[in-house]
Order: structure tokens, then C-alpha cells, then sequence
């Protein structure tokens, strides 16, 4: 586990100015670090910083070399809170990620495995097998570890930062659908463009260093004030039924097997209030619902089998769902 480094100071006072403006200039400081080294890739970080102030985990799926790992411990490390990483590998037990109870002194005692941390990054998620994949049900849902009948709370904030490729599939282990739904985000990393696949190159080819230096942003104290401040914006009725709507409409679609959970209402609900802080609001608007649809849903779906023999996506099903829905005025 390791120590992020305070900052020197976090430059948001706590002051009489409105609480959403103090919340979008600690975001923005926040991506500014990340962006230091990060070239293209706004969306992930955009998505993987309201993934935090939803007080929900983040799913990143992409072929290798993308910077899904980098840009994890660069976020980790732009917040000043704990930051551990766990490699999944196929022979890591439950126990070495939750923790286990050890005798000591004539009683046992339970020794805190790596996710007991703030900001956690598990890499290579799917390569882990069921069992251990499963024993992160309760941490991720209910921010809590059941051991020997004794439960040992998480410190907020706390995060699931995950990886998986896309594309190698031997060695690997399919995700549960019960632990896909508990990530708030799925988010798809593509290939960089000509033009910043040069910018990388300036950037990035002839530095020594192994990992690029980060400032820490923002506190945790602060991450934990702004997410109670983003949980009391408001979301008006008519958008509420927006919300409803979109995701009712995947049950009955032709193409899906299965639909979205009221889980997916929730998360575009919580992820909607991010949006709209981050561009300084408190209030949502159904662009802030359109934002969060997708990257909340497209994990929470399963498509026909012909559909999917087809090469039909589900982001395709998703966005035709979005365009037949009227916006509310």
C-alpha cells in the first residue's frame, strides 16, 4: 500500500462561493495533472473522474498499450488518499486480496489484505478466477469486508479502478454479470489518432523516468465534501421519467436478451449529477443523462445471440434507444 505525498495546498477554500464552482475547479485541476502525460483519452478521464464523485467503480476495457494502467495510477495519485495495486492472476486467491485472519498471541487476528485502501487499481481483472472475482462482491456494493463474522468497514472515499483486454482471451475469465453491474462506468478505450499518437511521441519517447511525477490535487477530505455536495443536485420530475424511460425501453427491445437493472437507473441518476457539476451547475439537464447513458448501460445489457453474431454492438442498441426517446423541454 502506498502513501500518496500531501500537497503543499489544495487551493479550494471552503468559502462563501457556491459549492458546484469550488467542485468544478478541484475536477479541473485534477484532469490538468492527469493531462500533464495523458494525450487524447478525454473521455476516459472524464468518465473515470465522475466515476468517483458518484461514489461508484470504473470498468477500463482496451487493447494493451493504451495507458488504461498509467492513467489509473495517475488519477490515483492526483487525489491525496491511499492507493494500492492488485495484479489479478490466475492463481490469486481471496485471501490475498481481502485479507485473512492470522493467529497471534493466543487469538486471531484478521490482517487487512490490498483492497482495504482508498483508490484501488486491479489490473487485468478478468484474469483472476471466479472465486476470487466473486469475493469482490460485498466491497464493491456494500463498501464493507465480512470476515469470521466480524465486518471491517472501507475509509471513503473509496474506489475500484479495473482493467481488462478485450482481445486475449486465453488464460482469462469472464466477468460475472453480478460484478459487471456493480461498476457504475464500462468505458471503451480506442487507439490514438495520427496526431496524438505524435504528441505521445514528443511527450513521452525520451523520458528516462519509469512513471511520470504527479502533484496531488485535490484531498480525500475534499473528494468526500464534493460528492455530498454533487448528491444534493437537483434532478427534476419530468427528468427523473427521462431517466425511467430510457432504461425500461432496453427490457422489451428486440435485440436484447436481457435489459438494464434499476441499478443502471441509479447510476445515470448519481453520474448525471456529476456531469452537471463539472460544468458548474446545480441542476441536471438531459445532455447530463445523455453523457452518463451509455458508459452506465452498455455493461448492464446482453444482446440476442444473432445480434451478436451479427458484429451488433451494444452501444449501437443503446444510442438507437437514446434518439427514439424525446427530450424532455
Amino acid at each position: 500500500m502506498e502513501e500518496i505525498s500531501k500537497p503543499q495546498d489544495s487551493g479550494i477554500p471552503f468559502g462563501n462561493r457556491l459549492p458546484v464552482e469550488l467542485i468544478a475547479e478541484g475536477i479541473e485541476k485534477v484532469r490538468q495533472e492527469i493531462k500533464k502525460t495523458i494525450v487524447g483519452q478525454d473521455e476516459m478521464i472524464e468518465l473515470i473522474i465522475v466515476g468517483l464523485m458518484s461514489k461508484g467503480h470504473v470498468l477500463l476495457e482496451g487493447v494493451p498499450g493504451i495507458a488504461k494502467t498509467l492513467t489509473s495510477k495517475l488519477f490515483a495519485k492526483s487525489i491525496h488518499t491511499e492507493f494500492s495495486r492488485i495484479q489479478f492472476t490466475p492463481d490469486l486467491m481471496p485471501a490475498d486480496v481481502l485479507g485473512t485472519s492470522v493467529f497471534n498471541a493466543g487469538e486471531f487476528e484478521f490482517k487487512k489484505g490490498p483492497i482495504f485502501s482508498n483508490m484501488v487499481l486491479i489490473d487485468e481483472i478478468n484474469r483472476a478466477p471466479a472465486k476470487t472475482q466473486s469475493a469482490m462482491f460485498e466491497v464493491m456494493e456494500e463498501r464493507q469486508v465480512t470476515m469470521d463474522g466480524h465486518t471491517y468497514p472501507m475509509t471513503e472515499p473509496f474506489m475500484v479502478l479495473a482493467t481488462q483486454n478485450p482481445i486475449d482471451s486465453e488464460g482469462t475469465y469472464r466477468l460475472p454479470e453480478a460484478q459487471l453491474d456493480r461498476f457504475l462506468f464500462k468505458i471503451h478505450l480506442g487507439l490514438p489518432k495520427l496526431e496524438e499518437e505524435i504528441m505521445i511521441l514528443k511527450n513521452r519517447g525520451s523520458e528516462t523516468e519509469s512513471e511520470p511525477t504527479v502533484v496531488p490535487a485535490i484531498s480525500g477530505e475534499e473528494v468526500k465534501q464534493f460528492q455530498q455536495w454533487i448528491a444534493a443536485i437537483r434532478v427534476e420530475e419530468k427528468l427523473l421519467n427521462y431517466i425511467a424511460t430510457l432504461v425500461v425501453k432496453t427490457r422489451d427491445h428486440p435485440s436484447l436478451y436481457a435489459g438494464a437493472s434499476p441499478r443502471a437507473s441509479l447510476a445515470i441518476f448519481r453520474a448525471s449529477q456529476a456531469f452537471a457539476a463539472i460544468d458548474g451547475r446545480d441542476f441536471v439537464i438531459p445532455e447530463d443523462i445523455k453523457r452518463a447513458a451509455i458508459p452506465a448501460m452498455r455493461h448492464r445489457i446482453i444482446l440476442n445471440p444473432e445480434k451478436e453474431m451479427e458484429g451488433i454492438s451494444p452501444d449501437l442498441i443503446l444510442e438507437g434507444i437514446i434518439q427514439s426517446v424525446e427530450i424532455p423541454r
